[in-house]
């Protein structure tokens, strides 16, 4: 069964990053506001983003990479801005 990593934008322009097992059924929940309580504050919440991952470990291991990653290099991977994605993380990479 496939597994899901995705990124809401919230309503105060940040991003909320999670997993899960059925994507339809908990954006419904987070929209409902019977999320969590971070995205019932933040509402309206528009999926800014979202994977399939073919193991709950694999969606785990992304879901905690996506989170680690800046505002700006969750931006660059959901406007498809690939080269600016490489150089946000070397930029990181030298930083470290």
């Amino acid at each position: 069964m496939p597994y899901y990593v995705y990124i809401l934008k919230c309503g105060d322009g940040s991003y909320y990053v999670r997993h899960t097992k059925d994507l339809p059924s908990r954006l419904h929940l987070h929209v409902a506001g019977f999320g969590t309580k971070y995205t019932k504050l933040m509402q309206p919440l528009t999926v800014a983003y979202s994977e399939q991952l073919s193991s709950q470990k694999g969606a785990l291991r992304r879901e905690k990479q996506l989170k680690s990653w800046s505002h700006a290099k969750k931006e660059a991977l959901i406007t498809g801005d690939f080269d600016k994605l490489k150089q946000l993380g070397r930029k990181n990479f030298k930083q470290e």
